[in-house]
């Protein structure tokens, strides 16, 4: 008798789960007292941003959840490749009048119309070519994957969710007419994430920094990477822009805007209008510039 009632003294100085729950809470409400939980998206970044500057998480990790959270505000028509600079085949044609261009801007897709850039029939993979020059009987039709459309309202993160649930790779943003307005790939969205990813097609020589485009009534025009540097830019263009504090003309771009350049983005800085192209969370990577006819050197200041 004397040991089984030692085992119940035993059982009763257990602690029991009802207890630990209670400790627990009792030490969760004091350590909410002392540091308080983060109550919205704003703050929960400021926490973030704090462990950055304590060595918590590096750069990158602090880069890539930023991102994360900007994909959930942004919408289709935010990064889409506009209607007006999509690489696209008219099928209507015969294959060797736009063969070259598939060529040239070695794309894996390209959006295949016919007629009009509001009829897009399908999309083209670039490798379902390699039967055509395999000399195998060739019907470019045949070879079209079916186009997906979606609106310029669709938000980055459900577009990305059915991009990997449907397994595809580029969709057509139309406008609520039903026209075609642009263009979006999974690259576009991936790349508001984890910043701009180059594979061994884009361009990267330095030579191709700079490239001219046809000009307008009202001057030259160019069409130049972010990371360009500010030296290159000066050299190609005749400017004067100082390199002092930054190196590239996205840097300078970004100083002068006093943040991050957006997507479509117009200004000038002495005189040379600048046209943000392209740009993500953390850089702008393309611009439209051009320079007046009448342009002088002494126009710079500096």
């Amino acid at each position: 008798m004397q040991e089984h009632s030692s085992n119940v003294r035993k059982s009763d100085a257990k602690i029991r789960p009802s207890d630990v729950k209670t400790h627990r809470s009792l030490f969760e409400r004091l350590t909410a007292l002392i540091s308080p939980e983060p109550e919205n998206r704003h703050e929960l970044l400021e926490v973030l941003q704090d462990a950055h500057e304590r060595n918590l998480i590096d750069a990158d990790a602090l880069s890539m959840i930023e991102g994360v959270f900007q994909v959930s505000d942004l919408s289709a028509r935010d990064i889409m490749v506009p209607r007006s600079q999509m690489d696209v085949i008219d099928i209507a044609k015969p294959l060797e009048e736009w063969l070259p261009l598939v060529i040239s801007t070695a794309h894996s897709r390209f959006p295949a119309i016919e007629g009009n850039r509001d009829n897009v029939v399908g999309v083209l993979l670039a490798k379902d070519l390699l039967r055509y020059y395999a000399q195998e009987e060739f019907d470019v039709r045949d070879m079209l994957r079916p186009a997906i459309f979606i609106p310029e309202s669709k938000r980055l993160n459900i577009l990305l969710r059915d991009f990997r649930a449907n397994r595809n790779h580029i969709a057509m943003v139309v406008d609520e007419y039903g026209g075609v307005a642009g263009l979006i790939t999974i690259e576009d969205v991936l790349e508001q994430i984890v910043g701009d990813i180059e594979d061994e097609y884009d361009f990267d020589e330095e030579e191709d920094n700079i490239l001219p485009i046809a000009a307008s009534a009202a001057g030259q025009r160019w069409r130049v990477k972010g990371l360009t540097e500010i030296s290159q830019f000066n050299n190609v263009l005749g400017t004067e822009f100082s390199d002092a504090d930054v190196d590239t003309i996205g840097g300078l771009v970004a100083n002068h805007l006093a943040r991050v350049p957006h997507k479509g983005d117009t200004f000038s800085i002495d005189r040379i209008s600048f046209e943000v192209l392209r740009a993500d969370a953390r850089q702008v990577q393309v611009l439209l510039i051009e320079k007046p006819l009448n342009w002088a050197i002494d126009d710079i200041t500096g």
